[in-house]
């Protein structure tokens, strides 16, 4: 039975990675930062183990087959580069120095679509395109983007796959993290919404494409993870007809988060956390839409339809 390492399992994809896993028959070694933080089953093929990401976890490597890397400081209200730094980057390398000394063959990071040029509805971004504005200056993609770089470079001894998830949705999302999208039109009478769009993605499938690429990913290789271009009114749509609902849905000028980005960059200023920056705000407002060809054909990930993906997220909201 092989061993896999795991970080970032009390996240959506985390959560969802384990239970496919265990599914598969592998072993799981699965950091934590405290076990109570675990809201998952217990299984005797998951080992919990405690500790920060700067801990030296050589001893449970030396017999790991491969290392699945998903945890990372993803709040949008930080407030310099070396607060994302830290993890994304720093805590990053060394588990994979970790990895290399421990004789691990594969080593897969979860990272970003927004480090790869985002692209129309008719021609979606992919994993050939660079990184474009807005997310050239987001501390978090840049960190990520950063640590792509640097495992592409040193993939020699230890095999090296990037894997780019997209918006993710679905159930397991015990916090919420990016489940927070359907609770902002979910029991709603009025819906702001951007005028912008985004890639969403069944975290089932994401979790799947991980799984696959750790015999199907080729050495020094992106995969982006991803399903559906829709704007947020679409996405919204979707939601309301799950949910039975109808709201009114209002778009949010365009002016109107422009200034809400100035207010969230003064505020930053005064060193005050806010989610609001012009960067994020930036963000809203343009078709941030990507492409699955490539994990499909190479990958063999089937998509779902992000309708399954919105009723598998109600659902697991509601019966929690």
């Amino acid at each position: 039975m092989k061993k896999i390492f795991v970080t970032g399992i009390t996240g959506l994809l985390g959560a969802n990675v384990v239970i496919k896993l265990l599914k598969d028959d592998y072993f799981v070694i699965a950091l934590v930062r405290k076990k109570n933080g675990y809201l998952g089953e217990e299984n005797e093929h998951l080992r919990l183990i405690e500790g920060d990401l700067l801990s030296d976890f050589s001893s449970h490597l030396k017999e790991v087959d491969c290392v699945i890397h998903i945890a990372a400081e993803t709040r949008q209200n930080l407030l310099s580069y070396d607060d994302y730094k830290k993890i994304n980057y720093e805590a990053s390398i060394q588990l994979f120095s970790q990895a290399v000394s421990s004789g691990v063959r594969k080593f897969l990071f979860v990272s970003t679509a927004n480090t790869l040029g985002f692209g129309s509805m008719k021609e979606p971004g992919n994993e050939s395109m660079p990184q474009q504005y807005p997310f050239t200056q987001s501390f978090y993609a840049r960190t990520k983007l950063e640590t792509e770089n640097y495992l592409l470079q040193n993939n020699k001894t230890t095999e090296v796959t990037i894997l780019n998830p997209t918006f993710m949705i679905g159930p397991f999302d015990y916090k919420p993290s990016s489940g927070k999208i359907i609770f902002w039109v979910w029991k709603k009478k009025f819906v702001f919404y951007p005028k912008g769009g985004k890639n969403f993605v069944h975290v089932e499938d994401a979790a799947n494409g991980i799984i696959n690429a750790m015999e199907k990913g080729k050495n020094g290789e992106k995969y982006l993870l991803a399903n559906e271009n829709l704007t947020y009114k679409q996405f919204f749509k979707k939601v309301n007809e799950i949910t039975g609902q109808s709201p009114v849905l209002i778009p949010i000028p365009g002016f109107g988060l422009v200034l809400l980005g100035w207010v969230g960059d003064f505020l930053r200023v005064l060193k005050i956390k806010s989610g609001m920056s012009s960067v994020n705000m930036k963000a809203l407002r343009i078709e941030n839409f990507y492409s699955n060809r490539k994990s499909m054909n190479e990958l063999d990930v089937q998509y779902k339809p992000i309708e399954k993906a919105i009723q598998d997220a109600v659902d697991f909201f509601e019966n929690r």
